[in-house]
């Protein structure tokens, strides 16, 4: 079977598809790209679908370029029969790969190395092949004596050879798959306390004495052991049912029971398991667990990445950022509709200070000066007196007037602030100038904001440290680009950290464009972007769809149709006799183009109804409409809760085991998977996304752990009662 046949195989793909997409990814072409402007070379493929190929594909091409390595090294040892090398050629697996390998490989020295330079070899044959029941194996072994190698007495030359076969055994790749699986299928993890923390509370408790089945342990629980393991809180262990193991190794190893050496081959299949197999088997099976509990963790956090990227926007409206603080005071950036800092200033309303008057003097002046619309506050220490002091001064205002107050995740907003980004952007002001900026920023515009932080920092993943780091900045800046590609990006306003992800684009060539801007002024078209440095044709066609120009002299260049269909939208205004400009955005117009006449090879079905979506809704923007959460007054820190209250927050991160939500104490709560709903719940995201508005339940809080139980089965249960 040939890689194409394979992949189709394996993804239900069509043959076409797979070469079609390969061929465009080879030819430079990008994901999102691909996904939006080629839909008839791909038969319609959705970036999910392209990227799972990709990584196949990929894998299949590591597992070649290995295959070849493998069988070249065996070849140069003279050890490569028609029978392996068949086999090595239909291993679809590289763990399987290398176990076909493993007797071959160099190797250091071991005790069955030592006994084969014992010359021992021919006596491991003889005993592995012996039938005759009365054979003296002693008498066999006195003709293997080497002083010189330290082989002086028979009873170390039977060991040797049995060193020998229990080397064999361990190697042998069919034994090695078949105890993967049985360990996959009956095993069990198991951990224990370390006797130094018998006593002791730890976030490892529920594992001082814990075990379960290896197939099935979710995600969070082998990573939470993984890493009790490595702070040296628990030792963990995995246990492989031995009664079964050892008799299928010995069907497998005996070939005939009666033989004299029988019973020397049952203890050296003992020797064989325990000494080697065992820790072998443990190892590889860890590791594949270790690999299924990353692909998982990656996944929540990429969807939960996704989530909170594509965070409905406040929109371009004045803003006042807040970075509360007791001791160092609340740090406020006025901001305009852009985003661009108009003031900052620094106000000591809380202890030690206390500068009450002048700090709502200030915040008055401020929001009249501003015109601003919106405020938004930091979640971290001071907020909810920050959040009190700013109603203090709203309060006074008419309801026109009156600004919305909103609290703002500041995950991150620190990592940003001292970051070379934000340096390059306020090269004049400390980092927390620049941190009150990032927050009100957030509320505007959360994708802009959120892509000039690594996306680790910004607290919404599942032990996101843990988790093989190049596996995971791989999906997340994956992610990112999909957002950015799908939201679209204002050429005109941009960072550089924004246009770095647009698809064609990378971080000389965004600097390049946000260079020229501010040389030459906005871009009046996307083929101005033809005169950046360095971004060259086929840059232009990946990134040009993706980019928009508000106000543009072709209106097109403020829409997602790619500017290479321009010619094709020019004729579908004649063909319903108006111009370009009267048919975006009027639906009437839009339906009465004869589709037909406009089908082609190049500009199929699929690509045809995109463009006249994007007509009827030019720009549009795919994230939801905006909303926040309204913290209950007089709930300021985790003393003031208590069991039974009821609270509305907002979800800042989903795990596989529940939802943490932020109810305004600096403390976020969690809401076990069975506490999400009033019915089984085997995934907590189709229950809750992060960004959500929920309202909770305070079921138990432990102040000195700092954990807080919440509950959304309330809701249900209430409406009952």
């Amino acid at each position: 079977m040939d890689l194409t046949e394979l992949l189709s195989e394996e993804l239900n793909l069509e043959i076409t598809q797979i070469t079609n997409t390969l061929s465009l990814l080879q030819e430079g072409a990008t994901i999102p790209f691909i996904a939006r402007y080629r839909k008839e070379r791909t038969g319609n493929l959705n970036e999910s679908q392209i990227k799972d190929l990709f990584q196949k594909y990929r894998y299949y091409t590591e597992l070649e370029e290995r295959r070849a390595t493998i069988l070249k090294s065996i070849e140069s040892q003279n050890e490569l029969t028609p029978e392996l090398a068949e086999r090595i050629k239909s291993v679809l697996s590289k763990t399987e790969l290398e176990d076909l390998y493993l007797p071959f490989k160099p190797k250091r020295a071991t005790l069955a190395t030592k006994a084969r330079d014992a010359g021992l070899e021919p006596l491991a044959r003889w005993l592995y092949q012996l039938r005759d029941s009365t054979a003296d194996i002693v008498k066999k072994a006195q003709d293997f004596l080497n002083q010189a190698k330290g082989i002086d007495s028979t009873e170390k030359a039977i060991q040797g050879a049995g060193y020998i076969l229990a080397e064999e055994l361990a190697e042998n790749a069919e034994v090695r798959k078949w105890l993967r699986e049985l360990a996959q299928a009956d095993g069990v993890l198991k951990s224990k306390v370390r006797k130094k923390f018998v006593n002791q509370k730890s976030k490892f408790q529920m594992y001082y004495d814990f075990a379960e089945k290896v197939r099935l342990l979710p995600s969070h629980r082998i990573l939470a052991m993984l890493r009790g393991e490595r702070e040296k809180i628990l030792a963990v262990k995995l246990v492989i049912p031995e009664q079964k193991t050892l008799a299928y190794l010995e069907k497998k190893f005996i070939q005939y029971p009666d033989s004299a050496a029988a019973p020397l081959l049952t203890s050296i299949i003992k020797d064989s398991w325990e000494r080697l197999l065992l820790s072998a088997t443990e190892t590889e099976v860890r590791k594949q667990l270790r690999e299924r509990a990353d692909e998982e963790a990656i996944k929540v956090f990429s969807e939960n990445l996704e989530v909170l990227l594509l965070a409905p926007p406040a929109g371009q409206k004045p803003v006042l950022g807040i970075d509360p603080g007791f001791r160092t005071g609340c740090k406020l950036a006025a901001l305009d509709k852009t985003g661009k800092m108009l003031e900052y200033q620094t106000i000591f309303p809380h202890e030690p200070q206390k500068k009450i008057n002048e700090s709502v003097g200030l915040l008055r002046r401020m929001l009249h000066d501003h015109e601003i619309q919106l405020i938004a506050i930091g979640n971290g220490t001071a907020s909810r007196e920050t959040e009190d002091l700013v109603r203090l001064v709203l309060k006074d205002l008419s309801p026109d007037q009156r600004p919305a107050c909103i609290m703002i995740s500041e995950a991150g907003a620190s990592v940003y602030s001292a970051s070379e980004v934000a340096r390059e952007e306020f090269p004049d002001h400390d980092v927390t100038v620049r941190g009150a900026v990032s927050i009100g920023r957030r509320l505007q515009d959360p994708l802009a904001e959120l892509v000039k932080i690594d996306p680790k920092s910004i607290g919404i993943g599942q032990y996101q440290h843990d988790v093989n780091q190049i596996k995971l900045r791989e999906s997340l800046e994956g992610v990112v680009e999909s957002c950015v590609n799908r939201v679209g990006v204002n050429l005109n306003l941009a960072s550089a950290e924004l246009l770095k992800y647009v698809a064609g684009l990378n971080r000389t060539s965004a600097k390049n464009i946000v260079e020229h801007r501010n040389e030459h002024g906005i871009f009046q078209s996307r083929e101005g972007l033809k005169k950046i440095s360095g971004l060259g044709a086929k840059a232009f066609e990946q990134s040009a769809g993706f980019l928009r120009i508000p106000g543009a002299r072709n209106p097109l260049d403020n829409s997602a149709v790619h500017p290479e269909r321009y010619p094709l939208v020019r004729e579908m205004a004649v063909a319903v006799h108006t111009s370009l400009e009267k048919l975006i955005g009027n639906p009437e117009l839009i339906q009465a183009i004869p589709k037909d006449r406009f089908v082609s090879q190049d500009v199929g079905v699929y690509t045809l109804n995109d463009i006249l979506s994007e007509l009827e809704k030019p720009g549009r923007d795919p994230r939801d409409k905006f909303q926040y959460a309204s913290f209950a007054e007089g709930i300021m820190s985790i003393t003031d809760l208590s069991p039974g209250m009821v609270l509305e927050g907002n979800v800042t991160n989903v795990t596989n085991f529940g939802a943490f939500v932020d109810i305004g104490i600096h403390q976020d709560g969690l809401v076990h998977i069975s506490q999400l709903a009033d019915c089984y719940v085997d995934d907590p995201r189709k229950f809750v996304k992060v960004g959500q508005i929920v309202k909770v339940k305070v079921m138990n809080v432990e102040e000195d752990l700092k954990r807080i139980s919440l509950s959304m089965r309330f809701q249900k249960d209430d409406s009952n009662s």
